[in-house]
């Protein structure tokens, strides 16, 4: 086994490399110092990057306007409280600008057009400042900082206010308020601590002219910008709560509709629909349960049935439309005075003589272009005035008449009296019927006259646009 011989301290020839030598003592510390060193700089670097973005958020804020350029105290009801943002800061310009010019050229002896010129671009903006503050600091706080800079040359300024003159606080602060009811958070922040470092850069410049002044303005303009940022964020805060009531309450109603709405259907489903199931059912099967049934009564029965079928469908209709929250039913196909032929049939069957003017050729000519509202009205009005009939006027003769009139379609029934002593379905009606009649008319822009003739009888009349119309105020 083989040694080396001992080295002296004096020694400077290199030592071998070898693996031993990577874990030499020194070579380990300076690499812990290296990897430490390094650790640090890559654990600084998100705060410096942190701290530039918050910077950069700052300086953005700074050039963003306010989110709108609606003037101070615009929702208020009263036009003259609308105005007093207006007054004020009109009021504050008068008052300001002949003082500063006036202060500008006696006590600090400064030239009489660039005191006027400083003085109108420190005052002159409250009145923007109403409606876009944001702008208006940019204006004021600019000529402030050159006003004050001027100022050292001045020879008055030996013991007088400076950087910040007595009107220059006032105007700032009448501003800060603008800043405080308008601007954002960010930007508020912004503007203070712009302030505050304008008047440490002053305090360095010239400590011997300096009265403290900049530490006023500081102090005053957070304490402003503060307090109206509060009352703004609590008015907004109050306003966003009617506003959540409004809503709550629109959906609470909304909702008592879509339960009465349900209830409606759930009824209409339960009572109506199960009778006229009945009806179809055993009108279908009573020329079976029924010996030796004649075939005019079998007719009717099938007529009966078939009615009843018609019934179903439109009360499926109907129930599809109360079940749906975004009136998905109303896009089902709906009947209208195509269908005219068959309404006429059901009610002849009935025992209603019904003549009709025109040919159902003559009537899809009238109708080819007639647009679905209208057609489905039309319709409706018909259906419901020979329902009136077959209820209150048995068997009496009805003519039922389809006209062209330009830009307006006419319907008319008219009945005679009853020419049997039937006792009617019913003697007296609610009247709903002819309710409905109007507000069919009203909402597509008709007009409607319905009442008794002199004979006896009754008259129906509806006269619709054949394109759609706004409808009439109620």
């Amino acid at each position: 086994m083989k040694t080396e011989p001992p080295r002296d301290r004096d020694d400077k020839s290199p030592r071998p490399r070898g693996r031993r030598g990577l874990l030499q003592p020194g070579s380990l510390r300076g690499a812990l110092d290296r990897a430490g060193a390094w650790g640090r700089r890559t654990a600084a670097l998100p705060a410096v990057r942190s701290s530039r973005e918050e910077l950069r958020s700052l300086g953005l804020a700074l050039g963003t306007p306010a989110d709108s350029a609606r003037p101070l105290l615009s929702r208020a009801r009263s036009p003259w409280i609308r105005r007093l943002p207006h007054v004020l800061a009109f009021a504050a310009v008068a008052a300001l600008l002949p003082v500063t010019t006036t202060v500008l050229v006696q006590d600090y002896g400064m030239n009489g057009a660039l005191a006027g010129a400083f003085a109108t671009a420190q005052t002159a903006p409250l009145l923007l400042a109403v409606s876009r503050p944001v702008q208006a600091w940019w204006v004021i706080f600019t000529a402030d900082v050159v006003a004050a800079v001027v100022m050292l040359g001045v020879p008055g300024l030996d013991g007088r206010s400076w950087p910040w003159t007595p009107m220059n606080i006032v105007g700032y602060q009448l501003l800060m308020v603008c800043l405080g009811l308008r601007a954002g958070r960010r930007t508020l922040l912004a503007v203070w601590l712009t302030t505050g470092c304008a008047g440490l850069f002053f305090e360095v410049l010239s400590q011997e002219h300096s009265d403290g002044s900049q530490l006023l303005v500081f102090t005053l303009s957070g304490a402003l910008l503060l307090l109206s940022a509060t009352l703004r964020e609590r008015g907004d805060a109050q306003r966003k709560l009617v506003e959540q009531e409004t809503i709550s309450e629109a959906e609470r109603s909304y909702r008592t509709l879509l339960e009465e709405r349900n209830r409606i259907a759930r009824e209409l489903h339960d009572v109506v629909a199960h009778h006229m199931s009945l009806i179809t059912v055993q009108a279908d099967s009573a020329p079976y349960r029924i010996p030796q049934l004649d075939e005019a009564a079998a007719r009717e029965f099938s007529s009966i049935a078939d009615s009843a079928r018609e019934s179903l469908k439109e009360m499926r209709r109907v129930l599809s439309v109360l079940r749906s929250e975004n009136a998905e039913g109303e896009r089902t196909p709906q009947p209208g005075l195509r269908q005219l032929s068959q309404l006429v049939d059901a009610t002849v069957r009935a025992g209603v003589p019904v003549t009709m003017s025109r040919t159902e050729v003559e009537i899809a000519a009238i109708l080819a272009d007639l647009p679905a509202s209208v057609d489905l009205s039309l319709y409706r009005i018909v259906q419901e005035a020979l329902a009136n009939v077959v209820r209150h006027a048995p068997e009496a003769p009805t003519t039922l008449s389809v006209h062209l009139e330009g830009a307006y379609v006419t319907v008319i029934i008219v009945n005679g009296p009853g020419r049997t002593r039937r006792v009617p379905l019913e003697a007296t009606g609610t009247g709903h019927g002819l309710v409905g009649m109007r507000e069919r008319v009203r909402l597509v822009g008709g007009t409607l006259d319905t009442g008794p003739l002199p004979g006896g009888g009754f008259r129906v009349a509806a006269r619709l646009p054949r394109h759609e119309k706004e409808p009439d105020s109620p």
